[in-house]
């Protein structure tokens, strides 16, 4: 389990290291939308930790930009 801090700054790590742009754009319904280089990137707002199988989901949204299986 991760929670979605986590995540964010994982995805803001690895952008930072391909000298991509990594920012928030807007809260949406359940979600809070940011840009990766231009890809918008939804990462719903859970309280505490959520699963590693949405974590994945998240991190393969990402893959355009970041590379295939860039988070292993």
């Amino acid at each position: 389990m991760t929670t979605r801090n986590d995540v964010l700054k994982k995805i803001a790590k690895a952008a930072k290291a391909e000298g991509l742009d990594f920012d928030f754009v807007r809260e949406g319904g359940n979600h809070s939308v940011y840009q990766l280089d231009g890809l918008a990137i939804p990462i719903g707002r859970h309280k505490g930790e959520i699963g590693n199988r949405y974590a994945e989901m998240i991190y393969k949204e990402c893959e355009p930009k970041l590379g295939k299986r860039w988070w292993k």
